[in-house]
């Protein structure tokens, strides 16, 4: 399965203007006030999550690993004349950011192309200042089960992978080489436990949680039988804690 979704922000400036800016329009989740604010979009390029964030008066710094995807950002900053910063970078380090250096991590749905998702959170823990806020997308891990190539001709959900999937040990030698020719990033499927227990292991108190889904237009099989994405909000403590000293 090549995923494609991100968590989704309405993409209206004076919705957000007004303080009506949520992953998912039935589903509100609520940033802080945005006004004047460090925010870091982590694995977040393309031109959707920062530039709307600076719209809304943020100071937004986009952390992406593909400088084609960071060039979105820039093109669309300049054509609302936003200021953004943008830093090409890998999520699992981010050793070029000081220690609480931000107030706000927007963080949607991409650690699926990292093979191990800890360092992740780590690091976004590292980088958030205290009392900041963690907003996290993640792929339910029970979508990678299914061969989705049968599914496309058939219309038939089975069972085919083993989790936690990855794309460099689930499948077969051949087309996992395709992928690489083609220059296709691979894809990791991750635990729960390290998802979210890992977001806990990090220092996070976790204080949000809901689960999304495709769009009913997106004809997603999956969809038509359980949700297939996630969304985390979470805290950095105010007050250092003694599991803090383990980080």
């Amino acid at each position: 399965m090549r995923c494609a979704i991100r968590l989704r922000l309405r993409d209206t400036r004076s919705k957000i203007h007004r303080g009506d800016h949520a992953f998912k329009s039935r589903k509100p989740v609520w940033f802080p006030d945005l006004g004047g604010i460090d925010v870091l979009c982590l694995a977040s390029g393309g031109g959707q999550q920062g530039p709307i964030l600076a719209a809304a008066g943020a100071r937004v710094t986009v952390l992406d690993n593909s400088p084609r995807q960071l060039e979105q950002d820039r093109l669309v900053a300049e054509r609302h004349a936003l200021l953004l910063v943008t830093v090409e970078g890998d999520m699992a380090d981010l050793s070029m950011f000081s220690e609480q250096s931000f107030d706000l991590i927007v963080h949607p749905v991409s650690n699926v192309f990292v093979p191990d998702v800890r360092p992740v959170w780590e690091e976004a823990f590292r980088v958030l200042r205290r009392g900041g806020v963690l907003l996290a997308g993640f792929s339910n891990p029970v979508t990678y089960l299914f061969d989705y190539d049968l599914a496309d001709r058939s219309g038939i959900l089975q069972v085919k992978y083993a989790l936690p999937y990855s794309d460099l040990t689930s499948l077969p030698a051949e087309e996992k080489q395709r992928y690489i020719e083609a220059g296709t990033p691979l894809e990791f499927s991750h635990t729960l436990e390290d998802q979210i227990g890992g977001q806990l292991d990090a220092g996070f108190l976790l204080t949000g949680f809901f689960e999304d889904a495709y769009p009913e237009d997106e004809n997603d099989l999956l969809t038509n039988y359980m949700p297939t994405f996630i969304a985390t909000r979470a805290t950095k403590p105010y007050h250092k804690t003694q599991e803090d000293d383990l980080v």
